[in-house]
């Protein structure tokens, strides 16, 4: 069911010198930052030759980043997202294996403009796991 690893989401305090800091320092292609108000986030696009990086920064005071910034000061690991081919189908058998989907499982659109979803933590041993529809 699962495809490749989309992302590794990581969330961060600053997202200017957490950008400069890959883009200087490790010497990465960095995205421009991107706005997505229906998730709560800013997000920055890591580009490596086998996957990508995604760097989370809260976009407003009810951000689930901001949540989770405020547990982890200095940021980190938010989410593992792997590709699906149908998100319908995988949603559905997750489902019917016990799995959590959260929210009203229904999915939205994320930043690569592809329907996407999240599955409980407590389901996957600590990991919120996204799922995008390739």
């Amino acid at each position: 069911m699962l495809g490749r690893v989309n992302h590794v989401a990581i969330a961060v305090p600053d997202l200017e010198a957490a950008a400069a800091s890959y883009r200087a320092t490790l010497g990465c292609q960095i995205s421009e930052p991107q706005s997505l108000p229906e998730h709560g986030v800013t997000v920055v696009f890591v580009e490596l030759p086998n996957t990508k990086i995604e760097l989370l920064h809260p976009l407003g005071e009810n951000s689930p980043i901001a949540a989770f910034l405020e547990k982890n000061p200095s940021g980190g690991m938010h989410h593992i997202c792997y590709e699906v081919g149908d998100i319908i189908v995988a949603r559905d058998r997750l489902k019917e294996a016990g799995a959590r989907v959260l929210g009203d499982g229904a999915p939205k659109i994320g930043a690569h403009g592809k329907p996407v979803l999240f599955l409980h933590p407590k389901d996957f041993q600590g990991t919120l796991i996204e799922l995008e529809q390739v």
